[in-house]
């Protein structure tokens, strides 16, 4: 009987899965029950409409972020699960993410390109504290090695040196970048790229860019609050 060594190959590959085995499951369940926790004085002080006007600001979102340290603002269990499996699909290589955090979202992406064979994960952060933290969880979960995390707004720090195809963005960072940032690393998207904008509702301009039969992209609302576009040839 002939064996395909290749197809047993290719389930093996398919069955890896980073992200329910250890160190990484119980680091994330871990991780995702101190975000919960996890609170700012600074946040109780605004109003709903003071809040929504320094979110959608492009001159005043450093100081509101670093007002908003201590809290995690991590991407949702679902949404993680989904950055996984997109990446995976897609067998993406090359993911550039905005907005660190405390790297939950970065672990996601990070097991990904593990169980994908290897690759990077270029990500950005300014808040200094939390890009020590996102280090540290990385090392936890034994995936360090496969990210740079860049510290400093995203405005620089993806100005250059980024991969020259890119296979997948993810947009959490401040909401009224998402344009500028897609501005700086369109060039580098490969066609058939996806881009995945968390929280996209606060961003009306890139969600108009993105939705717009000339933009070069096809874009849809996918679950609650995350915009899903795919970079056309």
């Amino acid at each position: 009987m002939c064996v395909d060594t290749k197809f047993h190959s290719f389930k093996a590959d398919i069955a890896m899965n980073t992200l329910t085995v250890e160190p990484l499951a119980p680091l994330l369940d871990r991780l995702f029950k101190e975000a919960d926790a996890a609170s700012s004085p600074a946040v109780a002080e605004w109003s709903r409409e003071d809040r929504l006007r320094l979110m959608q600001s492009k001159t005043e979102y450093l100081d509101f972020y670093e007002k908003l340290k201590d809290l995690w603002l991590p991407v949702s269990r679902e949404t993680g699960r989904l950055l996984y499996l997109l990446a995976r699909t897609t067998v993406a290589r090359n993911v550039v993410e905005f907005g660190t955090s405390f790297g939950i979202s970065t672990l996601h992406l990070a097991a990904a390109v593990r169980d994908n064979g290897g690759g990077r994960v270029l990500t950005t952060e300014f808040e200094p504290s939390k890009v020590a933290r996102a280090r540290q969880h990385l090392a936890e979960g034994g995936l360090l090695d496969l990210v740079e995390v860049r510290a400093g707004d995203a405005l620089r720090t993806l100005s250059s040196d980024l991969p020259d195809s890119i296979d997948l963005l993810v947009l959490d960072g401040a909401k009224s970048l998402y344009g500028d940032v897609l501005a700086l690393v369109e060039t580098r998207l490969r066609p058939g790229a996806l881009i995945v904008a968390d929280n996209a509702d606060y961003s009306p301009e890139y969600l108009a860019h993105v939705r717009s039969p000339a933009s070069g992209y096809l874009s849809i609302a996918f679950a609650d609050d995350v915009e899903l576009s795919m970079r056309l040839g």
